[in-house]
């Protein structure tokens, strides 16, 4: 009896220790691996607070049913995958489990225990001595039971695509290897791709981007705060940190501890860096590098550096020429730049390039910044130096490559010439020295003159500044043919800020804080004391534009309120000074992502198709549904904004065109507008009219469907529209779509829009559909849409001659300047 009982005790005791074994998962909990609770195909692992999981997945749009062990966000309704394990050897199958094994290793197995992938430790415990728990950080650690829970191994000094806030990058101090990121094939293989990204502990610590081991990006140094001559990427300073201990590593660190934010190296080689906004509940880009054409690696090639603000691109640094002027001429610009006059060493001197990338290979020196230009000086193979507070001083020697001009992060460099260089670059500057005082003196002898004639003539004295006063006066006289007495443009109803408020604000105009330039003049941003962002459009004395645009601008958007349409916060009239100033839109243009080659994968189709139909929804309120009639007669990518969730506002309204109540078209002498742009009736003979509006509208779609501008040349020399119309009659519309947002699951829409931009394009006014025609096109279901006729193709040879005037001048500009000026037939 005694031996039953005892037999009976250690069956149930058993079967409990078995049952235990089976619970002990979820007694630790759901983010751990042991030897006991292993995870299969159909299940994750989940971190503690539930930010990350771990399971086997498909990429989103595979076509292929293939397997992979990864971990993504998983509070993210979008799959964004972080990290994979088996990404050389996906499971065709949903037999795969991810395991402890005997070793203490974790595995990756399928089938019959076919191991796929493995930490690969020599781990010296015993079986079920090692588990694996999942952080929130999203590391995955594997940790020894019994060692005071060492960590053996972990997923962040194995990082793949993805970098995590607490991340490292450079020389891992466990493996003593440089940790770097690896791109995916592509967007739906992660198995490596040809782009690698990471920490160089050269002289200076640098990131840089690699396609198959070859830079194709360069940061600049890191001066202990930021990396010299990186593009406007303000994470850099307010969340990053590299930890220069002479061990090269790079950490990534947020003031916001949510691990809401991560970097990824995508397929293509550009470096994203992604915030997750709870509003929109998507992904928002914060910054992508490289971002321009100028951040391509030697871009220009040796002894040239690169501008985006030049024409053309790339030109050769002060004291160099092109080698091959044929070729350089012709873009061209790999063939280096050399020396106008060979350096003679003794009596050579510097020249001075402003807020420059320094180029790469810098050599430290340990001389202060009083003799770091005697340092070079003094060795006669020393081809430039600079001097940078966080760093010293800096030396090149040989050529001098990868170099850009006028950025906010740069700093001064000096390069050394020969002595009859500098004397020529220094010319100028006499003359401007010795004319300046004699300049001065006439300038003041002419004050005096003309006081004297004053005191002469007895003429009162000047009365204070009423130009603000006159201009809302003129204000009132425009808009009363329009509007009741109650609506009417007042002083009152638009702030006034003064002018010395807002030079504060921009820092005193600072070309750090340019936003671009238009035909009105340059766009700054500013903070105003309270700490509102702002942008404050300043009239240029070059600008062919002035009160009149300045009077249509206020006149337009003061009385006008609509989600579309970009808002304007007041307007500044002191002396001859005239600025406006406007909500800040952190986006920037369109334009700015549309054209670039980099930035355009961030419009995928449907934000795409909602750009297009707010664009209609701001221009519909423009033409009939505000208190005013309004034509824009300057419609074009870059005059439309974007917001933080790139909402489209329209923008720009200085060469707008009030009508009466009784109007609908309107004849002008003077054709205001940018050609690509401009309907074939208003360019030719001066008249415009919703139908206008309409043509510019149809050569955005188009524009914003392509990714390319209409004055680019397609095959046989054809602008956008011409070509357009090609693939049209040749049945293979769907092909002008850019290839970043072209799929089968769109195809149906991208046609249809393709379909109304050309019905908008057409060159008869009364041909073309109204606004509100082509927003029940885009958001209806209809699908007997008229059969478009030829485009009016007015772009031929890149510019329209027209005829003028001697009543006015021509100024014309194509597809990029606000302003043409041109007399109709």
């Amino acid at each position: 009896m005694v031996v039953l009982l005892n037999t009976h005790c250690h069956f149930v005791l058993l079967l409990l220790a078995t049952l235990s074994c089976f619970s002990l998962k979820f007694c630790l909990g759901e983010d751990r691996i042991t030897f006991l609770t292993p995870i299969k195909d159909s299940e994750t692992l989940l971190s503690r607070s539930g930010v990350f999981r771990l399971g086997f997945l498909t990429p989103v749009n595979s076509t292929v049913h293939l397997r992979y062990v990864g971990i993504w966000y998983g509070k993210v309704p979008v799959q964004t995958v972080v990290w994979v394990a088996n990404k050389d050897t996906p499971i065709n199958d949903t037999t795969g489990v991810v395991s402890i094994s005997n070793d203490g290793n974790l595995v990756v197995t399928h089938g019959r225990n076919l191991l796929l992938w493995s930490t690969n430790l020599t781990v010296p415990v015993a079986t079920n001595a090692t588990w694996v728990q999942l952080m929130d950080n999203g590391n995955l650690r594997l940790q020894d039971n019994i060692n005071n829970r060492e960590i053996l191994w972990e997923s962040f000094e194995h990082p793949y695509n993805s970098l995590l806030p607490r991340m490292n990058l450079g020389t891992d101090n466990r493996a003593r290897e440089n940790l770097k990121l690896t791109s995916w094939r592509s967007y739906v293989d992660p198995s490596p791709g040809n782009y690698t990204a990471g920490l160089v502990p050269f002289t200076f610590p640098e990131l840089l981007i690699w396609k198959s081991n070859v830079p194709v990006w360069r940061s600049g140094p890191w001066n202990g705060q930021v990396f010299i001559g990186l593009p406007d990427v303000p994470l850099f300073i307010d969340g990053f940190n590299l930890n220069n201990d002479n061990q090269g590593t790079l950490s990534m660190s947020f003031a916001n501890d949510s691990f809401m934010y991560h970097m990824n190296l995508d397929p293509n080689g550009a470096m994203y860096f992604r915030s997750w906004n709870t509003s929109t509940r998507a992904w928002t880009v914060d910054a992508i590098i490289p971002s321009t054409t100028c951040d391509v690696y030697n871009r220009c090639g040796p002894f040239a550096s690169c501008s985006l603000k030049e024409v053309p691109l790339c030109n050769c640094i002060k004291g160099f020429v092109p080698r091959n002027n044929i070729e350089w001429n012709g873009g061209s610009w790999s063939n280096e730049c050399v020396r106008r006059v060979p350096l003679q060493c003794k009596g050579d001197g510097f020249i001075k390039m402003q807020r420059m990338k320094v180029p790469a290979n810098a050599e430290q020196s340990l001389a202060n910044e009083k003799n770091c230009p005697k340092q070079c000086i003094d060795n006669c193979s020393c081809t430039a130096y600079a001097y940078d507070r966080g760093i010293g001083c800096m030396l090149w020697s040989g050529n001098l490559v990868d170099m850009q001009s006028s950025l906010w992060s740069g700093i001064d460099l000096y390069i050394r010439v020969a002595h009859s260089e500098l004397k020529t670059h220094t010319r100028s500057k006499r003359a401007i020295m010795i004319t300046a005082p004699v300049l001065g003196v006439a300038f003041v002898a002419a004050v005096c003159v003309i006081l004297a004639c004053r005191k002469f003539k007895k003429r009162p004295a000047p009365e204070k500044d009423r130009s603000a006063e006159l201009l809302f006066k003129k204000m009132e006289e425009l808009t009363s043919d329009n509007e009741s007495a109650s609506n009417q443009v007042k002083l009152k109803d638009l702030p006034l800020f003064e002018f010395k408020v807002l030079a504060t604000a921009t820092d005193s105009f600072s070309p750090g804080n340019k936003l671009g330039q238009g035909g009105f003049g340059p766009v700054y941003k500013g903070k105003l004391p309270e700490g509102q962002e702002i942008a404050v459009k300043r009239l240029s004395r070059a600008s062919g534009q002035g009160l009149e645009e300045l009077m249509n601008e206020v006149v337009v958007i003061s009385k006008l309120q609509h989600r579309n349409l970009v808002k304007l916060l007041g307007c500044c009239i002191e002396g001859e000074e005239r600025l406006l100033v406007y909500e800040y839109m952190p986006k920037k243009s369109l334009d700015a992502y549309l054209f670039d080659p980099l930035k355009q994968k961030i419009l995928d189709w449907r934000t795409r198709f909602n750009i297009m139909e707010g664009i209609c929804r701001g221009l519909l309120y423009l033409h009939r549904d505000s208190r005013l009639k309004i034509i824009h007669r300057d419609l074009k990518a870059s005059n439309i904004l974007l917001d933080d969730n790139l909402n489209p506002k329209i923008s720009d309204f200085g060469l707008a065109r009030v009508f009466r109540a009784n109007e609908d078209e309107a004849n002008t002498r003077r054709v205001v507008g940018t050609y690509g742009y401009m309907s074939p009736e208003y360019a030719m003979e001066g008249l415009f009219s919703e139908k206008s509006d309409v043509f510019s509208l149809g050569v955005l779609f188009l524009e914003i469907i392509s990714g390319r501008k209409n004055s680019h040349k397609e095959e046989n020399n054809l602008n956008l529209l011409a070509y357009a119309w090609k693939l049209w009659n040749d049945g293979e519309v769907a092909s002008l779509a850019d290839p970043v947002v072209l799929d089968e699951s769109f195809g149906k829409e991208i046609t249809k829009c393709v379909h109304i931009g050309l019905l908008c394009v057409q060159e008869i006014a009364n041909d073309r559909p109204s606004v509100s025609t082509v927003i029940g096109m885009l958001t209806t279901e209809i699908t007997n849409l008229p059969e478009p006729k030829q485009p009016a193709f007015i772009a031929r040879g890149g510019v329209y001659e027209a005829e003028c005037s001697d009543q006015s001048s021509q100024k014309v500009s194509i597809n990029d300047v606000s302003l043409s000026t041109v007399t109709g037939r």
